[in-house]
């Protein structure tokens, strides 16, 4: 393509972009606090649009992915979303109430309440890996809460991203909700969005903060991190292994919640290996298996191989799971590995991994674990796999996370009625349920003064009157 064409290409992304957003912005202004009936309605667009186009929603996703197993998208997206939509229809009505609140002695006869408004338009940035979740998560909260939407997909969801593009058009007027196939995150971003929701690496995450401060835009920024996991040794070893396979492994360890590192009692590290073994093994046959999931791209499959190297070449003892081969080029997958004997040298101990490689630390003392876990990042998610609820409230209260599964692994991203973020590196902001419209909307205070007021008392000119109620007010503990 000639620069003449590139140029004019990205000239019509951005004009593109603009006009929906003035559309967008417009159509806020003339409707600025949607009724209950108009955000129900869109949330049952929003569900119906799922329900009706599952197997070309799955069949899109797994083109984008090389292979995914259609029911792994069923069960991680589709059920998901869907059941969180309907949880957020169920609740609306009670959030959209306006929440009386306490009025002090001293303004007796007044009012309090807040009221949550739509905040406008918020622009959505998902990302890849669970690219339907993660547009229609945030959405069923943007939508609950009053907003209109503009929504930017990954490049590596072409084949979702243009289904989509349809399905919504189909259901929605551009001025409530689009989604921009193809455009440039520098024509969307910079936009003056009312709230921005990311999901990404804490890198891009800065950048996006970055930008949204020039217009002192308010972010919720879902980013990833290092999750650590750490089993007890009160714990079942197969029964762990089990759990812990299931969350590492689905969708090929590309998940942003899934557990990163593992800590194992030194003196199980193998029994808790060879149960891993069996695991794998009662699930995929090799990486022939259709339910086993493609790496996304040939960079990423790339640098998961370096990663693997890297940790053998620097004295890691690396383990596949899965009989057969380790790896295959064409399927562009890696079986599911395990390794020990690894140190903070190696890039697997240095950056998130987002694939099918799980790291294993044997430890003896929960001391060791916590310093460990507290001298690096705050993560996305943390795993505790104990029956012992004083050593679950240790790990618990000396440490800090986005948020916490005990004997399981990510399934609290999957509770509608809990708020999900991260803290720190590991992101900020919150949605779903509740919090989600919270997080979307203006908690306004609205203050009604009582016919009668006492307040007249305490006006100037100041004297006798006003230091005599002024030392009651003091000296009242009321």
């Amino acid at each position: 393509m000639s620069n003449t064409a590139e140029e004019l290409k990205l000239c019509q992304e951005e004009s593109e972009a603009e006009r929906i957003y003035k559309a967008q912005h417009r159509a806020y202004k003339e409707n600025p606090y949607p009724s209950y009936e108009e955000r129900k309605a869109n949330l049952i667009k929003l569900e119906k649009i799922m329900v009706d186009n599952q197997a070309a929603i799955a069949e899109a996703i797994s083109k984008d992915y090389g292979n995914r197993a259609q029911q792994e998208t069923e069960l991680i997206e589709l059920f998901l979303s869907i059941d969180g939509v309907r949880y957020a229809r169920k609740k609306l009505k009670k959030w959209m109430k306006p929440q009386r609140r306490s009025v002090s002695i001293w303004f007796a006869g007044a009012q309090n309440r807040v009221l949550a408004q739509p905040k406008g338009i918020v622009g959505l940035i998902a990302p890849w890996n669970y690219p339907l979740f993660l547009v229609m998560s945030p959405l069923a909260s943007i939508l609950a809460s009053g907003n209109r939407c503009m929504i930017k997909m990954a490049a590596n969801s072409k084949n979702l991203c243009e289904l989509l593009s349809v399905l919504f058009k189909e259901a929605f007027p551009e001025e409530m909700v689009a989604i921009l196939p193809g455009v440039k995150a520098s024509n969307f971003t910079p936009l003056p969005f009312d709230h921005i929701v990311f999901t990404g690496s804490p890198e891009t995450g800065k950048t996006i903060m970055k930008i949204a401060a020039e217009n002192l835009i308010p972010v919720t920024l879902e980013l990833g991190g290092k999750s650590p996991t750490i089993v007890g040794d009160d714990f079942d070893m197969k029964t762990a292994a089990e759990r812990i396979m299931q969350g590492k492994f689905l969708n090929a360890g590309q998940t942003c919640v899934a557990p990163d590192y593992l800590f194992v009692p030194a003196d199980k590290v193998e029994l808790f290996i060879e149960a891993a073994k069996e695991s794998i093994a009662r699930r995929y046959s090799g990486l022939e298996s259709k339910d086993y999931t493609s790496i996304i791209d040939e960079k990423a499959f790339a640098r998961l191989s370096m990663v693997l190297d890297d940790a053998a070449q620097k004295g890691a003892s690396v383990v596949s799971l899965m009989k057969g081969d380790a790896k295959s080029t064409e399927s562009r997958k890696i079986a599911p590995h395990v390794m020990t004997d690894v140190n903070d040298d190696m890039v697997v101990m240095k950056d998130e991994i987002f694939g099918p490689i799980l790291p294993i630390k044997p430890y003896t003392n929960i001391d060791e674990v916590l310093t460990f876990i507290n001298d690096r990042e705050r993560p996305l998610a943390l795993y505790i796999f104990s029956n012992n609820k004083k050593l679950q409230d240790k790990i618990i209260k000396n440490t800090l996370s986005g948020g916490v599964c005990i004997n399981e692994t990510v399934l609290h991203a999957g509770q509608h009625d809990m708020p999900f973020g991260g803290v720190g590196n590991s992101g900020m902001g919150h949605y779903h349920g509740q919090e989600g419209f919270n997080e979307f909307s203006k908690l306004r205070p609205i203050f009604k003064q009582f016919k009668f007021p006492a307040l007249p008392l305490l006006y100037p000119p100041y004297g006798k009157m006003f230091k005599t109620i002024y030392q009651l007010m003091i000296k009242l503990k009321i």
